[in-house]
């Protein structure tokens, strides 16, 4: 632990997750402590539960632990947002905080942001989901869908772990959902992504406080929305000063 400058902020968004914040928090310190100087930041999504109390607990031994808090919900794109706006590391990681994400992939997405001079994204893409054969093959029909129209080459973007350039996030125009478009808008910004196999596995405790993607008429507007701004992309122009 340390408040020295970080050079890693790892975001969580959670709602509700009371049961599983310290545990997911053991797990992010065992795969980054030694390795980055990180802080971590989760955003409390108007939680109605004990998740503020138990991470205000937390933050009394750990001083590179933050909260920010919503006053009423405003949903998973949002939480990110708000994280990455207030984050000091350059590079951010996010994943979920319902215990899913497993913590011990972050060095490989964090790694691969570093390493590569071009990639503005690092995205997990899961295997060995532990959702229900319904949910699997909702996501699958969604993401063929979505893939097929955005051209984004990414088989999984619910995938909760990326990792990303802070400055690349803050270009990308906000919407709710936005989150899940991140593939497509990075490629539209002229980033490479970089894509790291993660395993899911069963939440901590709980239930799913936030819906998924995978409903795709919640998430039709939002696909005709994101292909109209890459058609509209026109090409950066090489900018150089004059000198008097």
């Amino acid at each position: 632990m340390s408040s020295s400058q970080p050079s890693v902020s790892i975001v969580v968004p959670v709602r509700n997750e009371a049961d599983n914040i310290a545990p997911l928090i053991d797990e992010i310190t065992a795969a980054l402590d030694g390795r980055w100087a990180y802080e971590i930041i989760y955003v409390n999504d108007g939680s109605t539960d004990a998740t503020g109390e138990r991470l205000a607990a937390i933050m009394t031994q750990r001083d590179n632990l933050r909260q920010l808090r919503h006053a009423k919900s405003g949903g998973q794109s949002a939480a990110v947002r708000s994280g990455v706006r207030a984050a000091r590391g350059t590079i951010v990681a996010t994943l979920d905080g319902d215990g899913q994400n497993n913590p011990t992939f972050l060095p490989d997405l964090i790694a691969a942001v570093e390493k590569g001079a071009n990639v503005g994204l690092a995205a997990g893409q899961r295997v060995g989901r532990k959702d229900t054969g319904f949910k699997k093959l909702q996501s699958r029909v969604a993401n063929g869908v979505r893939n097929g129209i955005l051209k984004d080459g990414t088989r999984d973007t619910g995938c909760g772990l990326k990792a990303f350039r802070r400055e690349v996030f803050l270009t990308m125009p906000y919407f709710d959902g936005l989150h899940r478009f991140l593939p497509a808008l990075v490629r539209r910004e002229g980033f490479d992504i970089a894509y790291v196999d993660v395993i899911d596995r069963p939440r901590h405790s709980g239930v799913s406080n936030y819906g998924f993607f995978d409903r795709l008429w919640i998430g039709i507007l939002d696909l005709a929305g994101v292909w109209w701004l890459i058609r509209r992309k026109k090409a950066t122009p090489e900018v150089t000063e004059v000198k008097a």
